[in-house]
């Protein structure tokens, strides 16, 4: 088979690296300058993605195009896809419902192909190995397989059901992500009565836990912009299985108190506490 060419929609720190990924398989990556930040002009370049002027042409030119943006925007990104007449593999790779991802799929048929995806693990850079869960029709399924081949981005398939990959992507960021906030919870009540340090010696002795890594607390307050919107995903996902939503809706509440700390990779410990007891 021929390589296809790879649309990228759009090069955050997590779709650049994958698509500088896919890269290894395909013709050309494309990514759609218009309406992207500098920053994400800075990925791209770094990342060798080709830019196109508008999605129409990002679109016309691709035989494959992964979706991964902030999942509030994932539903208008797919309505754009559809309202151009894409016909060939979408990758609905957002942190999104499977109910969702059942409704993005519904948008773009029957033209396109849809493959729903899941992401687990950090970008695919310095050694970071992901894994891309993916479930939906085969045929579109093997093509993606085929495109991560040999690459940094694991793929494994989990069925044929679109919903299956986006299920288990916020079934373990419930997880992952609500422990992060915890332990900030955690760090910040000690240190307002002032034994954080005994509270860090006594998880200290429990290195499987998060607690034992109160550094992480900074790099959640950079991420509470992204980590948030896919707990509120998770919860409406917990309530469509009639289970209890709360917790993570609490959680998300929590880190929308770091909303103006985006991306900020100079936070320190202290300055993510501070700005956690700041209503």
């Amino acid at each position: 088979m021929d390589q296809p060419t790879v649309g990228i929609l759009h090069p955050g720190s997590m779709g650049a690296a994958v698509a500088a990924c896919a890269a290894s398989n395909a013709a050309e990556v494309l990514w759609c300058e218009a309406g992207r930040s500098p920053a994400s002009a800075a990925r791209a370049a770094q990342f060798g993605l080709t830019a196109v002027a508008g999605l129409g042409e990002l679109l016309e030119r691709s035989d494959i195009v992964i979706g991964l943006c902030p999942p509030a925007a994932a539903e208008d990104l797919a309505r754009d896809v559809a309202a151009h007449g894409f016909a060939g593999v979408f990758v609905e790779a957002n942190a999104i419902s499977p109910e969702r991802a059942q409704r993005i799929g519904a948008l773009l048929a029957p033209e396109a192909r849809v493959v729903d995806g899941g992401v687990v693990g950090s970008p695919p850079v310095g050694g970071k190995t992901p894994t891309l869960y993916l479930s939906g029709p085969a045929a579109p399924t093997e093509r993606i397989e085929a495109l991560f081949a040999g690459t940094a981005v694991r793929t494994a398939v989990l069925g044929a059901e679109v919903g299956k990959a986006s299920a288990l992507k916020l079934a373990y960021a419930s997880f992952q992500k609500t422990s992060r906030v915890l332990v900030a919870l955690a760090v910040g009540m000690a240190r307002e009565h002032g034994v954080d340090q005994e509270l860090l010696e006594v998880a200290s002795r429990r290195t499987d836990s998060y607690l034992s890594e109160p550094q992480y607390i900074a790099k959640t307050a950079a991420r509470a912009w992204r980590w948030g919107p896919e707990l509120e995903e998770a919860a409406d996902a917990l309530a469509a299985a009639g289970l209890p939503p709360q917790m993570l809706r609490a959680a998300a509440a929590t880190l929308a108190r770091w909303h103006d700390a985006k991306d900020d990779s100079s936070l320190t410990l202290a300055d993510a506490l501070d700005r956690l007891a700041q209503p």
